[in-house]
């Protein structure tokens, strides 16, 4: 969320850039003509006070020299009746002026590189080299049908399409996964394991910028007012909401596992085969607190945690710097993590590690006391360390055989009991 002072002190450069985030500018003219009615709502205000206070001790004198003060105090009356209309039109605009600077996005930092969309975005680096088969290999759709370890047409009976359920050995390496990942993340690069609730508030959801903008995305109950947690990111990073941290806490590194609920409506289609875009998956979610001057070496620290993982598993992948076309709404700079799928013949974004800046930290009112005591919002960033409904089919394609068995990753036999590759019963 916008600082609105931002906004008023350097407009043309604000605009400048969300116009590269194709954002409807008169979102920020709005906010502005916004900003100056309430700004000359609280210069009345303050002259009608200031009125009132001087006719106050002139009633107090004219009490005390016994003088008739009935016509100052029914001039006094009608000061304060003003005063209360202004402050009902200034509790209106202010909270209009804040709707629209919640419908307004982060603006890219400037290392992020100009284009309306994926076309634009850089690839920073590849791990790895793609598996070579000598046969064609299976997407792993077909290949987790013939092992018998997902099946997704007994989910559409139990809830609906875009819905699996992990059977057998595909629901253990499932479960491998996660934890595999959790311990890398715990015991290898800092981060403070949280199971947090996956039933998230209105205001929590606002926070980290999910809210208002996309809320027909979310799963959401109907009564209470509370929502399906779309990725672990939400609550872990509301956790501090409207909490004054200490410097010497800084930084702060949180993992969480939760399922994720997201409708993912629209241009996918409802025909892609897989559990690559599904309606709920599993992920292992990184998030980070940190000071403002440290958080873009602490993006990519981040960003590496992820591609820890995924280097363990030996799986070959690529990191894209997104575009500001491609971007999220509310981060400052996002690195993609694509994972190759020899079956599907393509990479799959894996991990999005972003950088949000106090963006997220202003909506969900998450502070710091720095070392001179001064109170600064904090820098919050977030990466999926990482999402399983891409890493297991990847797992799948890249460790195929010509007999369709699946050789499991050495790192991942002891979170199985020691099971080396899944078999067809």
């Amino acid at each position: 969320m916008f600082d609105i002072k931002l906004i008023r002190d350097n407009p043309d450069k604000i605009k400048e850039s969300l116009k590269k985030k194709r954002t409807d500018l008169s979102l920020v003219d709005d906010a502005l003509l916004l900003d100056k009615k309430r700004r000359d709502i609280i210069g009345e205000v303050e002259k009608l006070k200031a009125e009132n206070n001087k006719v106050s001790g002139e009633i107090a004198m004219m009490k005390k020299e016994g003088k008739d003060a009935s016509a100052v105090i029914a001039a006094m009356k009608i000061v304060s009746d003003k005063i209360k209309v202004f402050d009902g039109e200034l509790a209106k605009t202010d909270a209009e002026l804040n709707t629209k600077l919640l419908y307004i996005p982060n603006i890219p930092h400037e290392s992020v590189p100009a284009g309306d969309d994926e076309k634009a975005n850089v690839i920073v680096r590849h791990w790895g080299s793609k598996p070579s088969f000598d046969f064609k290999p299976k997407p792993h759709w077909e290949i987790a049908e013939y092992l018998d370890i997902l099946d997704d047409k007994r989910a559409v009976k139990v809830t609906g399409a875009r819905f699996v359920i992990y059977k057998g050995l595909g629901a253990l390496l499932e479960r491998a996964l996660i934890n595999f990942m959790l311990d890398v993340q715990t015991r290898e690069n800092g981060y403070t394991e949280i199971m947090p609730p996956i039933l998230i508030n209105r205001d929590s959801m606002t926070g980290t910028g999910q809210l208002p903008k996309f809320e027909n995305d979310a799963f959401k109950l109907v009564e209470p007012d509370y929502f399906l947690a779309p990725t672990a990111e939400v609550p872990v990073t509301n956790i501090h909401k409207d909490e004054i941290l200490l410097d010497k806490d800084l930084p702060i590194y949180y993992t969480a596992y939760t399922p994720c609920f997201r409708k993912e409506a629209g241009s996918y289609g409802k025909d892609m085969k897989g559990i690559v875009r599904m309606h709920q998956f599993n992920k292992v979610e990184l998030v980070k607190f940190v000071r403002p001057g440290d958080s873009y070496d602490e993006l990519e620290k981040l960003t590496l945690n992820a591609e820890s993982i995924l280097q363990k598993l030996d799986l070959h992948y690529r990191v894209m710097l997104l575009s500001t076309g491609d971007m999220t709404f509310a981060s400052a700079k996002t690195y993609d993590i694509e994972v190759w799928h020899p079956g599907a013949d393509r990479f799959w974004e894996t991990s999005s590690c972003s950088n949000f800046e106090d963006f997220q930290a202003r909506r969900a009112r998450i502070r710091f006391k720095d070392k001179e005591n001064k109170v600064c919002f904090v820098h919050t960033l977030n990466g999926s360390g990482l999402a399983t409904s891409r890493l297991f089919p990847a797992i799948i394609e890249a460790n195929q055989t010509k007999d369709m068995e699946v050789i499991i990753p050495e790192v991942l036999r002891p979170y199985m009991g020691g099971i080396d590759r899944i078999t067809k019963k």
